[in-house]
C-alpha cells in the first residue's frame, strides 16, 4: 500500500472540512465549526491496480490573524487549495498560499478546488478568473460540500497527479 499526505489549504470558511467529510464520511453539515490547527483523516482508495491510503491534512482556514504552518506542510505528496467561488478574496488568496507552499514543499501536484458551486448564481468568480489560473497551469476542479459535485473528481485528480497518471 501507498500513503500519501494531501494538505487542504484556504482562507477560511472555505469549506475545507467538508470537502473532506464529504469526501471521507459522505456527510454534510450546514453548522460551521473552526478548524483549529489540523485535522487528520484517512480514506483507502484503489487506483490502477494500486491501494492508496489518503492522509488527508485539514490545515486551519488562514486569515490575517494566522498564517499556515509551513511545518504541517512537510511530506506533503499534494496540495488541495480551496477557493469559495461566492469570495473573490479567496481565489487571491488560494494564488498567495500557492507561493508559500512551494516555498515550503516544493514543486508538488496542487488542485485549485472552487467550492460552493451549488450557489453559483452567487459567484463573484466568473469563468475568466478559472481561465486565468488554468493559463497559469494550474488544475481547477469545481466542487460543492454540500452536494458532492465534484468532490470525488477533485480527490481522484490529485491522486493521478501524485501517482503520474
Amino acid at each position: 500500500m501507498i500513503q500519501k499526505k494531501v494538505c487542504l489549504i484556504g482562507a477560511f470558511a472555505v469549506g475545507k472540512t467538508s470537502l473532506v467529510a464529504r469526501y471521507v464520511r459522505s456527510v454534510f453539515s450546514d453548522k460551521y465549526l473552526t478548524t483549529v490547527g489540523v485535522k487528520i483523516e484517512r480514506k483507502s482508495v484503489s487506483v490502477a491496480d494500486l491501494e492508496v491510503r489518503l492522509i488527508l491534512w485539514d490545515l486551519h482556514g488562514e486569515d490575517e490573524f494566522q498564517k499556515v504552518r509551513t511545518s504541517y506542510m512537510r511530506g506533503s505528496s499534494g496540495i488541495i487549495l480551496v477557493a469559495d467561488g461566492t469570495r473573490r478574496e479567496t481565489l487571491d488568496k488560494a494564488i498567495l498560499l500557492h507561493g508559500e507552499v512551494r516555498a515550503a514543499v516544493g514543486e508538488v501536484p496542487c488542485v485549485l478546488a472552487l467550492n460552493k458551486c451549488d450557489l453559483v448564481h452567487e459567484w463573484e468568480l466568473d469563468e475568466a478568473a478559472a481561465a486565468r489560473v488554468q493559463a497559469q497551469g494550474w488544475t481547477v476542479v469545481n466542487t460543492s460540500a454540500k452536494t458532492g459535485t465534484g468532490v470525488e473528481e477533485m480527490f481522484a485528480v490529485m491522486v493521478r497527479r501524485m501517482l503520474g497518471a
